[in-house]
């Protein structure tokens, strides 16, 4: 009976590990909260919905792909993500990024079916987010700095926010200009060509826009805008006053789509470049809205999240997905607890599609713009400049060289280079030398702080490994310690290397290692190895060098020991193996 008992509870436990990964938000509900819940995903969709729409412009789509992107990426992460408040739709960062990439791949224009090529887009940031989740890559691609983001999502205001300044203005946009520059110069020249009620009503629509969200943060500014617009286009008859209005958005679900494959090559590295920085953006909104009673946020269930949410929209017209924060600020403000909001939103996604498409198709482009504007000039923060200029100006210099290399070669071109310039901040890091002196302390052992006042022994330099050597640091970790044998006075007979820090060994770091012991070998010194964990001292007997100087008793269990070893080979002493 008790065994009974036990394989009872092994096999609950098992289906509990499987179920962990599926609705982790969702699990024990509370049904108590469904209604907080519901009207915070109502909430939510008032600002998702007009959002998103205006985001599809961005990237030169129909407005109802950004309506359809409010469905399957919304369900997928309710079902798969780790947050309880995330809205998963997309952000202006990613649709900056999508048109980007449909431009440099050359088939904005000229793909026959412009849906197709978005699901080509879609799903294969999906496949490249699965497959770095397979190979465990959260950790590394979060290693890409605060300062680079700064500087492109700089870049993306700056970018996305004077591209709609023709719609505000009234004038057709210039289909030649591409670029910040080439775009502002095509502005200038339109200027005097301005459509006077267009002009007014954006800049009606960006007053009220800044105006709630500074005023009155809990009312869906994009809602009000936007029913405000329809009313005044029907009533005033705008379009009768020069005011155009957005293509007429189709009434039903989204038709399944099948991606063109022939596209995949020209759209792969912008794909790698729209994959990378969705999962960068989710993370961080996950993390930032994360309350402290709730589970911490894990890389990789969010990278499985987006993954899936991305493969499954591909096939309903929807945009590569990313937790955004201005709906997810409105999910949190409403009180949101679960992912039932985020379902709430997608519902309401659904009835906008099935009922309420014909009254979107009253809906002035200037509306969107202003939507547009307002949300991605709030990309750019001086005061995120001004912060790095205080702490580290290196970081201030890679935000400024990636928002310089996004206004002028594109944000495809600034993500390359700002990821480049972190791999180099990174390495330059990882590359320093490892290694502090120690000396000996009063009472006893061994401190790396100068300023004791015991002396230091005549002849014995003691080096503390304060990180594990590994490929790139293992050499100027080895340089820097000749330099100091060399720099030494009195000269120096015993060099001892506390390496507890070790707690892997390669082959590069023990051929370092070795000839590391020839240099001061040739200087007169002996090299001892003090406190390397005994797996590593395992493995490193692998080597034809290691073995020798283990068995010529200098790879020691103690820096005290490690002294007596070295000194007592300094003196010409015979040390027996063991």
């Amino acid at each position: 009976m008790a065994e009974e008992l036990q394989t009872g509870s092994h096999g609950q436990a098992r289906r509990d590990a499987r179920r962990a990964w599926l609705a982790p938000t969702l699990r024990g509900y509370d049904r108590r909260l469904l209604r907080t819940d519901v009207l915070a995903g109502l909430s939510a969709g008032a600002v998702v919905v007009p959002q998103a729409m205006a985001y599809a412009t961005i990237a030169g789509l129909p407005v109802q792909v950004g309506l359809y992107t409010c469905m399957v990426p919304l369900l997928v992460y309710a079902t798969l993500g780790g947050s309880r408040t995330l809205s998963m739709t997309t952000t202006s960062t990613i649709a900056t990024l999508t048109a980007s990439t449909f431009v440099s791949a050359g088939v904005a224009a000229d793909a026959d079916d412009p849906v197709a090529a978005l699901a080509t887009l879609t799903l294969l940031v999906g496949v490249l987010l699965l497959l770095a989740r397979v190979l465990r890559l959260g950790s590394l691609i979060e290693n890409i700095s605060q300062a680079t983001l700064t500087g492109i999502k700089a870049g993306v205001g700056a970018t996305v926010a004077l591209a709609q300044v023709p719609k505000l203005l009234g004038v057709p946009a210039d289909p030649d200009a591409t670029g910040f520059f080439a775009v502002l110069a095509s502005v200038l020249r339109s200027l005097p060509d301005l459509e006077p009620t267009t002009t007014v009503l954006s800049l009606v629509c960006v007053a009220a826009l800044l105006l709630l969200a500074r005023f009155a943060p809990r009312v869906p500014a994009p809602l009000v805008v936007v029913a405000a617009s329809i009313l005044a286009v029907v009533v005033l008859d705008l379009p009768g006053r020069g005011v155009e209005l957005i293509t007429p958005v189709p009434s039903g679900l989204p038709a399944l789509v099948l991606p063109d494959l022939g596209l995949v090559p020209g759209l792969l590295t912008g794909a790698l470049a729209v994959a990378v920085m969705a999962f960068l953006e989710t993370v961080a909104v996950a993390r930032g809205v994360r309350r402290s009673t709730e589970p911490p946020i894990d890389p990789g269930t969010e990278m499985l999240a987006g993954a899936v949410a991305s493969i499954a929209g591909a096939f309903t017209q929807a945009l590569p997905p990313a937790g955004g924060f201005s709906q997810t600020a409105v999910n949190l403000r409403a009180g949101a607890r679960s992912q039932v909001a985020g379902l709430t939103t997608a519902v309401l996604a659904v009835l906008v599609a099935l009922f309420f498409a014909p009254v979107l198709d009253d809906l002035p482009q200037a509306t969107l713009g202003a939507l547009v504007v307002v949300a991605t000039l709030s990309l750019i923060k001086v005061s995120d400049f001004v912060e790095l200029a205080r702490i580290n100006r290196v970081e201030l210099g890679v935000a400024l060289v990636t928002t310089a290399v996004g206004l002028t070669a594109g944000l495809l071109a600034a993500v390359g280079v700002g990821v480049v310039l972190t791999l180099v901040l990174v390495l330059r890091e990882l590359d320093r030398p490892r290694v502090v002196p120690l000396h000996p302390a009063d009472g006893g052992g061994w401190t790396p702080d100068g300023r004791s006042a015991a002396a230091d022994l005549p002849g014995v330099l003691v080096l503390h490994l304060d990180a594990g050597l590994y490929t790139a640091n293992t050499r100027p970790t080895t340089d820097h310690v000749v330099t100091l044998v060399e720099s030494a006075d009195p000269g120096v007979q015993v060099v001892v290397l506390e390496a507890s820090a070790q707690r892997v060994i390669t082959s590069t770091v023990l051929d370092g290692l070795a000839e590391l012991d020839r240099q001061l070998d040739d200087a007169g010194a002996t090299l001892v190895v003090a406190m390397l964990p005994a797996a590593v001292v395992a493995s490193a007997r692998g080597s034809r060098w290691f073995r020798g100087l283990d068995d010529d008793g200098r790879s020691t269990t103690s820096v005290d020991a490690a002294v007596e070893v070295g000194l007592r080979r300094a003196q010409g002493q015979v040390i027996p193996d063991g």
